[in-house]
């Protein structure tokens, strides 16, 4: 004891020989006792060692062997009260301020309770019951007596470590009864109130002890679960937590002592039984791996630590699971909860996950793969023969799928790309770590049983030689040869592509969004290599449904990826997904997803851009994929059509809802187009140029779709795609045609798109002629396409195309025949547009397709709509100019009754051309068809004089070639001489009616067999809708009775005429109507035939003053 108490310098060199001394002395004094066997002298060296606590100062440290010496000596003695007594000795002669005396205090108590536990724990009881201070009175104290707190913070913390050696070294056989009492009556929480960081740690060692003293009975054959093990690991967080309430705060060395400790107490809890539950592992692995982010400094502390928490986590592993599948689930959730710190920017911390992930790999394959217990054990043991036990009791009824766990529980393919990155990662160390991680996942996934469902494929031949391969690249690392970490990369890439099974592979690709945006650089690389890698090589075993996954997940990487180079290099591993894949099921999720964007958000002004437009740049780089996907973008606006209507008759439209998801798909596919032509660079434009006219096709036919929205509203369709046509134009040089497009038009005019479709037709048709039969091929097609605008579209560029038709041989055969065949279209437009393509083709192919023109334009004389009317009664013009006879002769009856119609159109082209038409006509109302032709001539007649002074100046002039025209075929040469007078050629209304005074006149005089008819059509022309007509005739039916020498005449319509001329004055609003009237009355008053006037006169008095009309004018 003297040598001990000089303290020899070879003690202070470690404190570990300190402990070693103290253990040869108790050791020495244990055997001394035993080998004495005296009761008498054993109470002597009692007293003795009693007497030495006066040699100690309060502060001496070495008292707390003697502690020790005392315990170990009271626990050979069988007189309790003796031993009463020297226990209240020790605990009065202890400076339990001190860490190493109340250590040294708790041991001895231990020592004792080996033998006399009821007598220590009735001891701490009472010293627990007198502490001095309730809990009210220790919070009053931090106001008032900070040291009062601190003294009962030993006497709590000196207690507790009472209660662990107590425990620690009690008999087996009764330590079960007195651990429950302890736990039960919540003895443990009353010394929960401390607030130093040793007494928390004093805390924490007994609780520590407890649950060393269950496992020392089961290891003893007595084996029994901790009660409320839980509320113990509860107490455990609660203390090793940060505590600044009381302005108390621990340093943080001191903190992180306490949570080393508190690390190895929870280790020991979760060993026991019973099993954690989950709420309980949740809640003690919230608590503990946020330690994986500690600094790293101080070092050895900190190493500690995290050894301590890697411990935790492979007995949570462990002791947790009660089968194969369990374990596999236990695992695969701690290592979920770890990735955060694998994947961490800060290296310890990535070394530090990749190390617990190691760990565990280890530990689970020792209990997985047999010949293990689930304690790590090799051999038989006595864990073993209790797991046995269990296993017999809860697995006789359990498949062997739930013994075992099978691959597929592993996760492997999410679990490698978690680690395959780290494979590539900047530090060695995690470089290491990371290959062995992948090597532990396989060689695990190669020893397990497979399902008999299991499609996997594997060749096992090969696994097991791409397993070599890759513990070869371990071995190399583990050695730290000098080998390029690129090539080691490879290597491991290559050896973990032949180990994945096809729904590893799958499930891999699923979550490479995570490993490609790693936040090192060179990780993030080394992900993306192995995508293109893994896609290269097994590409073709993925479904559509695979390959949709995978590129949703590339996309989510470019799109979260912080730098530029590694997006691009993201939008490579697309490409690569789309070479090897369903360029389709790519283009699409592409597409897709720019949709969502376009809806939701300003793309325009993305910080960093739009990485969708990145993928459409790249696309359209790419030498293969280039082709492919301007094909794809230009295939779906060929594909779907735009608004909900825009189709003919007959046929469904979309409800709103897909209509507004179609809108954004065509939008997408429209911004797709764009950056294509502006990003695509050499190869895009090469794509474009040998692409040219089904992406102008294109381009033309979406145009009249997007008109059509104009006239809804929607404005911003119509823009996106006159932007994709710039950039069209740009792309292919074409610059004329840019110019055209760039033309102020009115947009909500339905002629000013077709105008333009048509200009732009005649730039392509001058600048490129070698694309225009191609054109002409896709645009025929897209004439019996459903949607109405696509129909208008096409008909526009091919009406003004055929113009340029000239070498096109059976092409143009084929044009004519859609054409022809859509004039029955559902689209006036359409019809009109057809009709006129068929007579803009040059003069040689009209004549050769006359009779089928001729054919249609008879058709469309006849249509509703005035706009095809127009164009018919137009085009018959021009097609007269050079039709022959034959063509012309077998419908000359058809043509002259449907332009007798037209003359009363309101349209006053469409009456113009109708009388031109007419006029035009004559030159073929020659042969067997002469005699019929004159008579629709006489019919016309009429109404030709009258609308020779229409308000129409086209129509006049229309009228007035047409007189010529037909003059000569009339009965008498005055005619002819009446139109070479100045009055026929005047627009002054005095000259007009000196013409019509001059034609009645050649009535009366050479044509009185045709008066009738002629009077009959003058007098409906009384109700005309056009007031100047009335105007006429009325002037020309006056005249004519006035000069008429026929009794007949004069009796027949006098009294008509006169009593209509009466009404009309008095009703009609219109003053030519009124004052033609007048002048008509005077002139028939004035006429020759004055006594049956006065008949007449007085007849039509008496019958507007009863109230009634004449018969014969009320049936006009």
């Amino acid at each position: 004891m003297k040598a001990y108490v000089s303290d020899p310098e070879d003690l202070k060199q470690d404190p570990l020989y300190q402990e070693t001394w103290d253990d040869m002395v108790i050791n020495f004094v244990a055997e001394s006792l035993d080998v004495i066997q005296d009761v008498d002298w054993v109470i002597s060296l009692g007293n003795s060692f009693a007497k030495q606590y006066e040699l100690y100062s309060s502060e001496d440290e070495h008292s707390a062997l003697l502690h020790r010496c005392l315990g170990i000596l009271l626990q050979k003695v069988n007189d309790r009260t003796y031993v009463s007594a020297k226990i209240d000795l020790m605990y009065m002669q202890s400076n339990i301020s001190l860490p190493v005396n109340r250590l040294g205090l708790a041991k001895a108590m231990g020592l004792v309770a080996a033998s006399h536990l009821d007598t220590v724990l009735e001891k701490l009881k009472d010293i627990l019951d007198n502490v001095g201070h309730s809990i009210f009175q220790r919070i009053l104290s931090f106001f008032s007596d900070r040291a009062k707190m601190e003294e009962s913070d030993d006497v709590h913390a000196a207690l507790a470590l009472m209660y662990g050696y107590a425990a620690k070294y009690a008999p087996s056989t009764v330590i079960e009864a007195r651990i429950d009492a302890l736990v039960g009556t919540n003895m443990l929480s009353r010394l929960l109130n401390v607030r130093h960081p040793t007494a928390k740690q004093a805390v924490i060692t007994a609780i520590n002890l407890l649950g060393q003293a269950v496992i020392g009975a089961a290891e003893s054959g007595t084996s029994f679960p901790l009660k409320k093990r839980d509320v113990l690991l509860d107490y455990i967080l609660t203390l090793m937590g940060r505590d600044d309430e009381d302005g108390n705060s621990d340093s943080n060395l001191d903190l992180l002592h306490t949570q080393s400790l508190a690390l190895s107490a929870c280790t020991t809890l979760v060993s026991v039984e019973p099993k954690l539950t989950i709420e309980t592992r949740n809640l003690v692995l919230k608590a503990t791996l946020g330690f994986f982010g500690l600094p790293n400094d101080p070092l050895d502390v900190i190493s500690g630590l995290i050894n301590n928490l890697i411990t935790l986590l492979c007995v949570i592993l462990v002791t947790s699971g009660e089968d194969g599948r369990s374990r596999a689930e236990q695992l695969l959730h701690i290592l979920r909860q770890i990735d955060p710190y694998v994947s961490s920017s800060v290296e310890y911390q990535r070394n530090r996950g990749c190390l617990a992930a190691h760990e565990m790999l280890l530990k689970f394959r020792t209990i997985c793969v047999g010949g293990y217990c689930s304690l790590g054990c090799q051999g038989s043991c006595t864990h073993s023969k209790q797991i046995d036990r269990a296993s017999n009791s809860n697995f006789t009824n359990l498949p062997s799928a739930f013994v075992s766990p099978s691959r597929e529980a592993l996760c492997l393919g999410e679990r490698i790309m978690v680690y395959l990155p780290r494979c590539a990662d900047t530090n060695p160390e995690v470089r290491k770590l990371s290959a062995q991680i992948l090597d532990l996942f396989f060689s695990i996934s190669l020893s397990l049983p497979r399902s008999v469902n299991s499609s996997s494929g594997l060749d096992i031949e090969m696994c097991y030689s791409a397993l070599t391969a890759l513990e070869d690249v371990i071995a190399i690392l583990r050695s730290d040869a000098s080998l390029d970490p690129s090539e080691v990369f490879n290597r491991v890439v290559s050896s973990v592509c032949i180990l994945f099974t096809k729904d590893e592979l799958v499930a891999g690709l699923r979550v490479c969004s995570a490993a490609i945006c790693d936040k090192v650089k060179q990780s993030a690389e080394g992900a993306i290599q192995a995508v293109i890698e893994f896609i290269t090589m097994r590409g073709k075993e993925l479904t559509e449904a695979d390959i949709s996954r995978t590129a949703q997940s590339l996309l989510s990487a470019s799109i979260h990826v912080t730098e530029k180079y590694l997006r691009q290099e993201t939008l490579g591993a697309m490409s690569s997904l789309a070479e090897n894949t369903s360029s389709r099921i790519v283009f699409n999720e592409v597409l897709a997803t720019a949709e969502k964007d376009i809806a939701t958000k300003d793309v325009s002004r993305l910080r960093g851009g739009w990485p969708i437009q990145d993928a459409f740049h790249a696309f359209s780089q790419h030498a293969i994929l280039s082709y492919s996907f301007l094909e794809h973008v230009t295939g779906i606006l060929n594909q779907m059509p735009i608004i909900q209507g825009d189709y003919g008759k007959g046929e469904d439209s979309k409800i709103v809802g897909e209509s507004h998801v179609e809108d954004n798909v065509l939008h997408a596919a429209v911004v797709a187009l764009t950056a294509f032509f502006r990003g695509g660079g050499k190869v895009g434009k090469r794509a474009v140029e040998q692409s040219y006219a089904s992406v102008l096709a294109t381009l033309v036919l979406h145009l009249g779709s997007c008109h059509s929205l104009v006239n809804s509203g929607q404005q911003e369709p119509l823009r996106a795609l006159l932007v994709a046509f710039n950039a069209f134009c740009e792309c292919v040089g074409d610059l004329e045609m840019g110019k055209i497009l760039a033309r102020e038009r009115d947009q909500n005019e339905e002629e000013a798109w077709i105008s333009l479709i048509g200009d732009l037709a005649g730039c392509i048709s001058i600048k490129r002629p070698k694309e225009v039969p191609t054109l002409c091929m896709i645009l025929s097609k897209s004439l019996d396409r459903p949607p109405r605008y696509m129909r208008e579209a096409a008909a526009a560029a091919l009406s003004e195309f055929v113009r340029f038709s000239d070498s096109f041989g059976s092409l143009l055969e084929q044009m004519v025949e859609g054409l022809c065949r859509h004039v029955s279209d559902d689209s006036p437009t359409v019809r009109r547009l057809c009709l006129r393509g068929l007579v803009q083709m040059p003069s040689i192919h009209v004549i050769q397709y006359t009779t089928q023109i001729l054919s249609v334009i008879v058709a469309l004389l006849d249509d509703s709509d005035e706009s095809v009317q127009l164009t018919a009664v137009s085009c018959l013009l021009t097609v007269l100019e050079s039709s022959s006879t034959d063509a012309v002769g077998p419908i000359l009856l058809n043509l002259s009754v449907r332009l007798r119609n037209l003359q009363i159109c309101m349209n006053a082209k469409t009456r113009a051309n109708a009388f031109a038409a007419f006029g035009a006509l004559s030159s073929y109302g020659l042969g067997p068809q002469r005699d019929a032709f004159l008579e629709q001539v006489r019919a016309a007649f009429p109404r030709l004089v009258l609308h020779l002074h229409d308000d129409d100046l086209g129509v006049r002039r229309a009228c007035r070639n047409t007189f010529k025209c037909v003059a000569p075929l009339v009965e008498f040469d005055g005619m002819v001489a009446l139109s070479n007078t100045h009055w026929f050629s005047s627009d002054h209304r005095g000259d007009y009616e000196d013409f019509l005074r001059d034609l009645a006149r050649q009535f009366a005089e050479h044509m009185s067999s045709r008066v009738d008819t002629y009077m009959a059509s003058i007098i409906q022309a009384f109700e005309a809708p056009w007031p100047v007509i009335q105007a006429n005739a009325i002037y020309l039916c006056s005249c004519i009775i006035a000069f008429s020498k026929d009794q007949h005449i004069s009796t027949h319509y006098h009294g008509q005429v006169f009593g209509m001329l009466v009404g009309k004055i008095s009703r009609s609003s219109d003053a030519i109507v009124r004052a033609t009237c007048s002048l008509a009355l005077s002139l028939l008053l004035k006429s020759a035939n004055s006594s049956s006037w006065k008949v007449a006169r007085l007849d039509s008095v008496d019958s507007v003053q009863t109230g009634h009309e004449p018969e014969s004018s009320r049936r006009f």
